[in-house]
């Protein structure tokens, strides 16, 4: 394979781009293992770390995408014959008891 006139350049670009990376993803494993130790000081003191993995991933959606998301989510339950024990599902059939 042959390089231009400015392979060398290139060359230390590329190491040092790839280093980089490399810095990166061994401070991505370190923050990695300091969340997994939160998780898992939380499940020691009693806490459901799913529900706490769901509750932060809830908090980094924007409201309205957390919204459509429900809504959505509520649809597909509902088609599925699972919204009766959710407060809104239990609420739509309180309602239709008292109409007959």
């Amino acid at each position: 394979m042959t390089h231009g006139h400015n392979s060398t350049a290139a060359d230390e670009r590329l190491r040092l781009l790839i280093e980089r990376i490399e810095r990166l993803e061994e401070e991505k494993k370190g923050i990695s293992d300091d969340i997994r130790d939160v998780y898992a000081e939380a499940k020691a003191v009693g806490y459901d770390t799913k529900i706490m993995r769901q509750v932060v991933r809830l908090r980094k959606m924007k409201p309205d995408e957390r919204s459509e998301q429900d809504i959505i989510r509520e649809t597909y339950m509902a088609a599925l014959g699972m919204l009766a024990d959710t407060p809104l599902g239990q609420a739509a059939l309180g309602r239709a008891g008292g109409e007959q």
